[in-house]
């Protein structure tokens, strides 16, 4: 989905609800200090990896989402900015801005620079609530570099910024808005995260989820790290009905709509709907407080055996209506949940959080009210709709008879040894450790590459399988069909883990499986039946972190007896760019500085870094020149927008590069002035200078590089390579020019795949753990991989073809 409108700015329509009732600063409890935050942050968002920043997107988001679920929001935006700074903006009622009884401060300042402050503490402010109940948005001002707040409350606009928790600025009121809401932008620390780039797709997959949770929300995911921004709208008025029916959208359902179960008691709220389709998976999410609950726990518990209780008993009240094969189906829980796609939503007052990830529901009360409530409700609708309830009935009847098949099948391979990971496959060359830490299988395309991996691998840990020909797609095959297959038998034989009932995961013989195909069309359909095996059957190998896809090279460069093997065109670049320093100086006129060696590296590194940014800066419609004209005048701090001389010193250089000021007007909300003018040069484009520029996170990294880059000047620059005549360059295109320096003399191959190395390159560049590249498969958003494995591998041609049209232009490594 896409917005044509790039301000993502909430307009602030009218509450249903009383803005002010029960949300001032009395509402905002104080409970203890925030000192321990940036030494321990482990015990407050889980870990400084990845995880932990995605940790601090959701704090910032779960108090916006308070406010949905209390009636006074319906608008979320999402920004990553290309400086990896993240901006949250809501049109709720704004953090209380007045006095704090306990404190004497500001409430939205105590909110920011107090562990435990929140509303979320007092009752009456917000009955139910996700998140991690108030330790929320303190904890990520104190771990990041920087934050800025805004507050739009009563009229008035209010706002504060602060470093490492720390405020840098007084909290101040600056102008007066029609708006209402609040704006937040951080940039997590550097020197508290491993890394700064939180990943769109689970943003995505959240932001999704939280928009179908709460009916009627829009929610704005915008990305502005690309060439282009990305951005995806989620609005669903028609809540986790509609949630399911995105589930099953490239699947055939089995009746229509899909049933809804809607209920309150004891203060737990219960919102479920579920539809069954014609596939042969399970696709059953649940959530307690919008938080999803991927260990489960009560509510999905009180689904299930409420809906096996549900059929079981439907089938014996209506036996002499029904056919002799559906009148004692004797269902288990397996049977009723084939080609079930649900979601179980509960709302408690106390959630209880258990299991490894605290991602489980302990609330033992839930599971009776859930049971409770769906199987009256389904007994119901099976009643009252016989078609669905037949074709609901015969679905999980047929699982029964699949089951059973598939039991005998088992059973008949395990008598012939076929399943038992003692009987190793022939095929298999086995390494010699059998620890499964250290162990590694390569699941190799076809015998002659098996035989060139077999040749080139480490065999004391290094196991390799070939595998001929296409695998069976177990996306269309039952699982009885799946076992008599030879290929996928012989998987399931050399991993020793066992599938369905037996599987045990401390059984897993290697904890690395490395898929190792071409990179041609065949290849990438090997690999994509190889994916849909392991996370239709195998999952917990998946969620462990077990499954790898070798990446080989993508490039061989050579000059003279130098060969490097190089994985990205970003690697490729940086080998140019030592190379251009290797025997390069550059020269400044303007300041008479010279650069060679690793500072000449350092440079072209910020020359990339900063044409980055600007380039970010430019597609949010400010102009590249008037950007660096205000670099040049270092008018790099917002203050400077209230001075009148600094702004007629900047129109009179925007004048001079070919611009024209229209204005310089009153910023109402800020105290300030803004600047409008219209680039003469390219196109009459118009565009206006004030504060928001300043405070974008890339105009920050452009200011923080340009003292080095202002040393070189704009022009004139010697580019004095020994052996050849100096040349002259402007600064914009002087990496440009090393690089093509960089390049002389480099014989640079691009490899297409696996198929053109011999045993020895394979070791080198694909096998050998100190030099070689694996991609780690995780699934970071489950519902997009189930549609996406369900499109690319299902019965439906026209979703396939639908994707293969608007993906074509991006086919590399399309499947992983």
């Amino acid at each position: 989905m896409s917005n044509e409108n790039h301000d993502t700015r909430p307009t602030a329509p009218a509450s249903p609800v009383d803005p002010a009732a029960g949300y001032t600063a009395d509402s905002i409890k104080v409970l203890k200090g925030l000192e321990a935050v940036r030494r321990r942050p482990g015990m407050y968002i889980g870990s400084t990896s990845i995880h932990g920043l995605h940790h601090l997107v959701w704090e910032v988001v779960d108090n916006s989402i308070d406010e949905a679920q209390a009636g006074h929001c319906d608008q979320i935006d999402v920004t990553i900015h290309a400086d990896n700074s993240i901006t949250v903006i809501d049109n709720g009622r704004g953090i209380p801005v007045d006095q704090h009884p306990e404190t004497g401060e500001p409430a939205a300042q105590v909110v920011m620079t107090t562990l435990h402050a929140g509303g979320k503490f007092e009752s009456d402010a917000y009955k139910v609530s996700g998140g991690l109940h108030g330790v929320g948005v303190s904890v990520v001002n104190a771990l990041s570099e920087t934050l800025d707040l805004e507050i739009w409350r009563g009229g008035k606009v209010y706002r504060q910024s602060y470093s490492r928790g720390e405020p840098v600025t007084p909290f101040e009121q600056t102008g007066t808005t029609e708006r209402r809401g609040t704006k937040i932008t951080f940039r997590p620390d550097p020197k508290v995260f491993e890394t700064l780039e939180v990943s769109f797709d689970v943003l995505s997959q959240r932001l999704r989820e939280l928009a179908f949770l709460n009916r009627g929300l829009r929610i704005t995911l915008r990305d502005e790290r690309g060439t282009e921004p990305v951005e995806r709208v989620f609005h669903y008025e028609g809540g986790i009905v509609e949630f399911v029916e995105h589930l099953n959208q490239t699947r055939q359902p089995l009746h229509e709509p899909p049933i809804h179960i809607e209920g309150e008691k004891d203060d737990v709220q219960v919102d479920i709907a579920l539809q069954y389709n014609e596939s042969y998976q399970e696709t059953v999410l649940s959530f307690a407080n919008s938080i999803n609950t991927t260990e489960g726990g009560t509510h999905l518990s009180g689904f299930r055996s409420a809906l096996t209780r549900a059929l079981n008993n439907y089938a014996q009240r209506h036996a002499e209506s029904l056919p002799k094969d559906m009148r004692t189906p004797g269902l288990s829980g397996e049977d009723v949940r084939e080609g079930l796609s649900a979601v179980v939503s509960v709302k408690v007052r106390e959630p209880q959080f258990e299991g490894q990830t605290k991602t489980k529901l302990g609330n033992s009360e839930v599971a009776g009210i859930v049971s409770t409530l769906v199987y009256d409700r389904l007994s119901a609708y099976l009643d009252e709709n016989p078609r669905a309830a037949r074709a609901i009935l015969g679905k999980a009847i047929q699982a029964r008879t699949a089951r059973e098949a598939a039991r005998k099948a088992k059973e008949a391979t395990r008598r012939k040894g076929v399943l038992d990971s003692g009987n190793l496959p022939g095929k298999l060359a086995d390494c010699q450790s059998r620890d499964p830490a250290e162990s590694e299988l390569f699941l190799v395309e076809g015998d002659s590459a098996g035989g060139s991996a077999k040749q080139g691998r480490d065999r004391r840990f290094q196991a390799i399988l070939p595998l001929r020909g296409k695998i069976l797609n177990v996306e269309k095959a039952r699982f009885d069909r799946m076992l008599s297959h030879e290929e996928i038998r012989t998987i399931i034989t050399a991993l020793g883990c066992g599938i369905r009932d037996d599987f045990d995961i401390s059984k897993l013989r290697y904890h690395r499986i490395i898929l190792m195909t071409d990179a041609d069309v065949d290849g990438s359909h090997i690999r994509t039946l190889l994916l849909t095996l392991f996370f239709r059957h195998f999952p917990e190998v998946v969620e462990r972190g077990h499954l790898y896809i070798a990446q080989p090279p993508l490039y061989k460069v050579r000059k003279g007896r130098e060969e490097l093997y190089l994985q990205s065109d970003q690697e490729l670049q940086d080998y140019l760019t030592r190379k251009a320093a290797d025997d390069t100086v550059v020269r400044s006129p303007h300041s008479g500085r010279e650069w060679s060696g690793n500072e000449l590296v350092n440079l072209l590194q910020q020359l990339a870094e900063f044409r980055r940014y600007r380039e970010a800066i430019e597609r949010r419609g400010w102009p590249r020149d008037a950007v660096v004209a205000m670099l040049e005048l270092r008018m790099t701090d917002r203050e400077l927008f209230r001075d009148t001389e600094a702004l007629e010193r900047l129109r009179g250089e925007l004048e001079r590069i070919g611009h024209e000021v229209r204005a310089i007007d009153k910023d109402r909300e800020h105290g300030a002035f803004v600047l409008r003018a219209v680039d003469l040069e390219r196109g009459h484009r118009e565009y206006e200078l004030s504060e928001e520029l300043v405070m974008t996170g890339e105009f920050r990294q452009m200011a923080a590089l340009y003292p080095q880059l202002r040393d070189l000047g704009r022009s004139g620059i010697e580019v004095i390579v020994s052996g050849r005549p100096p040349i002259t360059a402007e600064r914009s295109e002087l990496l440009d020019r090393l690089l093509e320096i960089g390049r002389r003399g480099v014989t640079i191959q691009r490899y297409k795949g696996l198929g053109e190395m011999n045993p020895e390159q394979l070791w080198e560049t694909t096998m050998n753990p100190d030099n070689r590249r694996l991609v780690q498969v995780s699934v970071t958003d489950e519902v997009k991989a189930d549609e996406l494995f369900t499109v690319l591998m299902g019965d439906a041609v026209e979703p396939r073809r639908q994707f293969i049209e608007e993906n074509a232009l991006e086919a590399r490594n399309i499947d992983v």
